[in-house]
């Protein structure tokens, strides 16, 4: 039997050789100015020195050879999501046991150092996330914060050199993804401003949904030019934290003001009561995202107006494209390195055919689908290889919910992850998605999913009772199924049960 600590060390990612952030392209950006005499100017502005110090990288993080990484966890620090058993199980039983007799408890905002053990990190750093609520929205961004600054805090007084950061923000948690990397990057960034000399390597280790956002606001807290930097001074929230990009929280500041009373008076809330009842959620979405913002707070509707300068849409918009591609590009390449053929061997998603249209259909049977077990990183790898080439004209999907369970369910997180990562052509050349047998369940979940996520497709999308009304659209020997379909839908259906006035309402 192989010894443990060697099977590990075959798995190691040599941070040295990642790619640093100023090694990235910076796309050019095109601005247009109504009166260059009143320019705005970014807090954080370009330093190559900082910039040589940040890698973001996707991946599994207990694979990093850094010298510490992070660990999400619960307070009594027993959290069974997949990321934190994997760490445990990778770092061997001494990890847990050290949790168990020494650390024991990490409160919410507190950071607990241990050893790696058997991982190719040499440390493990242990923190707590907040759980996310609108209502005390102020505490956990200033919770969130905490978890950051007291790790920065254990590598520089451990004198640590390369960390390796995992989000701690977790959707699991309710936090906004974008609003938790604002805060996140942010406190890196004031922290590496004032202590950076002791620190050579920052890694942040995203992956799924909070890789785009991250891409997408690195730019905003790392310029990499002086161009960049000018173009972030205008994505930015208004508000940034203070000096260490700590929340600047409103009520503290009226103590300190010279009329408290009268500060307090402007707000003109009777009771406490009152002031929760009084929150609009619409109000609410419209804060800054930057965490000194009081919680009821709103953004300025007129800031164009202020600072009379216009930035051409179609240039943020390119640039989010562009890394978008790079990325799907990246997934692509990878799909045809690995061996995918235990999941194609599952057949619960495959091309079958055309419709009466002539277009090519992909059919999805969800019975098939081992969501709890899969591996859906190989699942998405698959998808792409099998879908790239067809997504260049219109396609139709068929989602089979047939006598679907639980254990079949795709999770929300893991759609939404996989909407952005896909580039145009899947959505625009997606003609039609026939949801056949559909139930209760799947109707509130694809309902949610579309309105929130995707309301540009909700048009698209088509709940089919039986196979009578699919073969109207799609000929039936176009159609590759499992006997388990045909025979539930005798079961239920019958036969020859085909209603023109039914058909008409799909």
């Amino acid at each position: 039997m192989d010894d443990p600590l060697e099977v590990s060390k075959r798995f190691v990612v040599d941070h040295t050789k990642l790619v640093r952030w100023c090694q990235t392209d910076v796309p050019e950006y095109n601005i247009v100015t109504d009166d260059p005499e009143d320019q705005k100017t970014s807090p954080f502005v370009y330093n190559e020195d900082i910039n040589k110090k940040l890698i973001i990288w996707s991946g599994d993080i207990t694979v990093l050879d850094t010298e510490a990484i992070l660990h999400s966890t619960n307070e009594t620090l027993s959290d069974k999501s997949s990321e934190s058993e994997r760490l445990l199980n990778r770092a061997g039983s001494d990890l847990e046991k050290d949790l168990t007799a020494n650390i024991k408890v990490c409160k919410t905002g507190e950071a607990k150092l241990t050893k790696g053990y058997l991982l190719p990190a040499r440390y493990v750093i242990h923190t707590v996330g907040p759980r996310y609520n609108l209502k005390y929205k102020t505490a956990a961004e200033s919770a969130l914060f905490n978890c950051y600054r007291n790790v920065l805090q254990l590598v520089r007084e451990k004198q640590i050199s390369s960390v390796a950061l995992c989000c701690v923000h977790a959707t699991r948690r309710g936090y906004p993804s974008q609003e938790g990397a604002h805060i996140a990057l942010r406190t890196v960034r004031r922290f590496l401003e004032k202590f950076g000399d002791s620190l050579d390597t920052v890694i942040f280790v995203v992956t799924g949904e909070d890789e785009d956002v991250y891409i997408s606001l690195m730019p905003q807290y790392f310029p990499r030019s002086e161009r960049e930097e000018e173009f972030a001074a205008y994505q930015l929230p208004e508000d940034v934290g203070n000096e260490h990009g700590e929340p600047i929280i409103k009520e503290r500041q009226i103590r300190i003001t010279g009329k408290p009373a009268y500060e307090a008076q402007k707000f003109n809330w009777r009771s406490p009561e009152e002031l929760e009842e009084s929150i609009n959620i619409n109000e609410a979405f419209e804060t800054s995202v930057a965490v000194g913002a009081h919680s009821f707070s709103k953004m300025d509707d007129d800031i164009d107006k202020k600072r009379k300068m216009r930035l051409q849409y179609e240039t943020h918009i390119a640039l989010l494209n562009k890394e978008q591609y790079k990325r799907y590009e990246k997934w692509l390449k990878r799909s045809y390195q690995e061996d995918l053929s235990d999941i194609e061997s599952l057949r619960c998603l495959y091309q079958s055919g055309f419709d009466v249209h002539g277009r090519p259909i992909i059919v999805f049977v969800g019975r098939y689908f081992p969501a709890a077990k899969i591996d859906l990183d190989k699942f998405t790898l698959y998808l792409i290889q099998l879908m790239d080439g067809i997504v260049n004209k219109e396609y139709v999907i068929v989602y089979f919910h047939t006598l679907t369970q639980s254990e079949n369910h795709v999770e929300a997180d893991y759609l939404r992850s996989l909407y952005n990562l896909i580039d145009s052509r899947y959505r625009q050349k997606l003609g039609a998605v026939y949801v056949v047998h559909p139930t209760f369940w799947s109707k509130v979940v694809m309902w949610f999913f579309m309105t929130f996520n995707t309301t540009e497709l909700k048009s698209r999308i088509h709940n089919v009772s039986g196979l009578e009304y699919l073969y109207k659209r799609i000929p039936m020997d176009q159609l590759d199924l499992p006997d388990f379909i045909t025979d539930y839908d005798i079961e239920v259906n019958g036969t020859r049960y085909y209603n023109p006035d039914a058909d008409k309402e799909l």
